[in-house]
C-alpha cells in the first residue's frame, strides 16, 4: 500500500500537486485499482504544541486551586481543552467509565488543526490573564 503525504501552501503549489496526483492516478483507475484521496487542514505545530504544554506548566508552578486542590500540567491541560470545547461550543462529553468513575472524553490536542490550536491558546492565555498567573513565556 502506497501513502505520501504532501503539504500545500499556496494556490500555484497546491495545482501542481494536484496535476501529479491526476498523472499517477488516471492510470492506477484505468487499471481497475481503487484509490482514497485526503484533503485535510495541517494539525498543530511543534511550536504551538511546545507553547500550550509551557502554558500548562506554567499554571500548576503558580499553585492556583482548582476545585479545592493545586493541579498539575497534566490536570490543567485536561480542564483548559474541556473549557475551551465548551467555550467554543464543540461541546465535551462525560461518560461512566469501565470500573463506574466519570471519564471527559475530549478532543485529541494532537489532532487539532493549526486554527483549533491557535484558538486554544488564545484561550488558556486569557484564563491565565483573568487569573493573574505570569506566563513565563508566550513566544515559545
Amino acid at each position: 500500500m502506497m501513502k505520501h503525504t504532501v503539504h500545500m501552501h499556496n494556490a500555484q503549489q497546491g495545482y501542481q500537486v494536484l496535476l501529479r496526483l491526476w498523472d499517477w492516478s488516471k492510470p492506477m483507475l484505468i487499471a481497475g485499482h481503487k484509490l482514497r484521496v485526503t484533503a485535510q487542514e495541517s494539525t498543530r505545530s511543534l511550536d504551538q504544541n511546545a507553547k500550550f504544554h509551557a502554558i500548562c506548566s506554567d499554571l500548576a508552578a503558580s499553585g492556583l486551586d482548582w476545585a479545592g486542590k493545586r493541579r498539575d500540567a497534566a490536570e490543567w491541560k485536561v480542564l483548559l481543552v474541556s473549557g475551551h470545547a465548551t467555550a467554543t461550543r464543540e461541546g465535551s462529553e462525560v461518560v461512566q467509565g469501565l470500573e463506574g468513575e466519570l471519564v471527559n472524553l475530549r478532543e485529541s490536542t494532537a489532532l487539532m488543526s493549526v486554527r483549533r490550536s491557535s484558538s486554544l491558546i488564545e484561550y488558556a492565555l486569557a484564563f491565565c490573564a483573568m487569573n493573574d498567573i505570569a506566563i513565563l513565556d508566550v513566544t515559545a
